[in-house]
């Protein structure tokens, strides 16, 4: 089952687009804990939202990045 909003990086986190960055690492770590094949047992599904998760924290994560990316997607992506 595809993720509804797994190009949305808020959405792959499960934050707002005003969540602090305190926020998405607290969520990010949540996620990535979860998801974790170490926690998973190898689940490939699972394997594909982590890589979704570590790339949208990848973005997020650095003010320069998510800077940008807020002004591609407030422009229609």
């Amino acid at each position: 089952m595809p993720m509804a909003s797994e190009h949305d990086l808020y959405s792959v986190l499960g934050v707002s687009p005003e969540a602090s960055q305190e926020d998405i690492r607290n969520a990010y770590l949540k996620l990535a804990h979860r998801y974790h094949p170490d926690k998973t047992g190898g689940d490939k599904e699972a394997e594909e939202r982590l890589k979704h998760i570590n790339a949208a924290y990848e973005t997020l994560k650095h003010p320069e990045k998510r800077k940008q990316y807020d002004a591609m997607r407030a422009g229609g992506g």
